[in-house]
């Protein structure tokens, strides 16, 4: 019969053997999964950065307004969409429509003035032309009777009277001619629409007309309502930010990588992202196209002042601009704020860290109307009261010509017959 330190003995090399192979089991698995883990880095993952510190970005359009107003409707609600255009919110418009009918007035008014100068041209042209024909008479009366002054048919008085004639018609001439001249100064080289006092009135109708249209505030873009604070009948000036509009077809990923992944990422490169709204099943593709200038904590509102002695090694995280695929945007939209897993493919590194100076123009062309606009309705004031006579456009060019000839040509007359 086997005693208990004979059974102990048999079953203790049993054990042994037992614990041998499940060690070299797990140090083979161990070494597999070290090899394994090893070709993953070599092959795939040292070409990789990832981070969770990412959201999605976009711009905000602020709406304000350019008038003192106060608002009698509100268009548009959070979560709405709005297209480029559309009236959101409209101030009462009262004031600024008296404002802009006395401008209006006013422009007619002036229109009218400087038709008149126009037409003066031809008053003083003609009454040059009157004065010319009566000194002409009186040195035809002065030649007559010194003609006869031998003969004793004419007596000196009457000599005298008639020199006398002579010099009264060459001062009324002269004074026609710088009536004349003085008018001319009014409407040379010019039209009634052209006129300096036209375009002033026109100037003051088309600033009436545009604070009249702004009492209007339309969508600058297209895009979802956010942040609205306005309510009707709130009294409102320029600056004051009334609700924000977010065009979520432009959104970006800002992706807050840290100082030692920044080493191989260069713009240009691929980036796998997906957002935690529609999980890992949605993948969106982008590219990396820009670098913040500083990091969050240098443009924070208490910046770290390490200088004080106070110093705190922090890794810090340096933001990088995400470009996401328009198409994928469409299918599924993002919206601001949202987090991201953002996976940066490295391998190609020959990139720029520092992108081309580029210039990202956003621009509206919504305001552009009220402009042309107001020009047609300056055009129409200015044909409704400069009339139909065509002869009032033409007088200028008239007077430049004619009205300096008679005049050059009666001053020369009264130089040489006055003696």
């Amino acid at each position: 019969m086997n005693t208990p330190q004979q059974l102990a003995a048999e079953t203790q090399p049993v054990n042994n053997g037992k614990r041998t192979c499940t060690t070299v089991l797990l140090v083979v698995a161990i070494l597999i999964a070290a090899i394994a883990y090893g070709l993953y880095y070599f092959l795939v993952a040292r070409f990789h950065e990832e981070t969770d510190d990412a959201y999605v970005n976009g711009n905000v359009v602020q709406i304000t307004p350019q008038v003192t107003g106060t608002v009698i409707a509100v268009n548009a609600d959070d979560t709405q969409t709005v297209k480029a255009g559309d009236a959101i919110v409209a101030l009462d418009p009262a004031d600024a429509r008296v404002a802009l009918q006395q401008s209006e007035a006013n422009l007619g008014q002036t229109v009218r003035q400087v038709r008149g100068l126009f037409a003066n041209d031809d008053q003083y042209l003609a009454q040059v032309a009157v004065r010319q024909s009566d000194l002409s008479r009186a040195q035809d009366d002065l030649r007559r009777r010194l003609t006869v002054a031998g003969t004793g048919a004419v007596s000196q008085e009457d000599i005298s009277h008639a020199r006398d004639a002579v010099k009264s018609a060459v001062a009324a001439l002269d004074a026609a001619r710088q009536q004349l001249a003085a008018n001319r100064a009014l409407t040379a080289n010019t039209t009634i629409a052209g006129h300096p006092d036209v375009q002033s009135a026109a100037a003051k109708v088309r600033d009436a007309y545009l604070a009249n249209a702004r009492n209007t505030l339309p969508a600058p873009v297209t895009g979802y309502i956010a942040q609205r604070s306005v309510q009707v009948g709130q009294r409102v000036s320029p600056g004051n930010p009334l609700m924000g509009i977010v065009p979520l077809n432009g959104v970006w990923v800002d992706a807050n990588f840290k100082e030692v992944q920044l080493k191989h990422i260069r713009i240009g490169q691929a980036v796998e992202l997906t957002a935690d709204a529609y999980g890992s099943s949605v993948a969106f593709h982008g590219k990396v196209v820009g670098f913040s200038a500083g990091t969050g904590s240098a443009f924070s509102l208490l910046p770290a002042q390490n200088a004080t002695g106070n110093w705190i090694k922090i890794v810090q995280r340096l933001p990088v601009r995400i470009e996401i695929d328009s198409q994928e945007l469409e299918k599924h939209p993002l919206r601001i704020g949202l987090s991201m897993q953002a996976d940066v493919s490295i391998k190609d590194d020959s990139g720029t860290e520092l992108g081309n100076a580029q210039n990202t123009v956003y621009q509206t062309n919504v305001f552009e109307k009220y402009g042309d606009q107001a020009d047609a309705e300056i055009a129409r004031i200015i044909a409704e009261n400069a009339g139909t006579d065509s002869a009032a456009q033409k007088v200028g060019a008239h007077a430049a010509t004619t009205g300096g000839r008679v005049g050059s040509q009666a001053g020369a007359q009264t130089d040489s017959k006055l003696m």
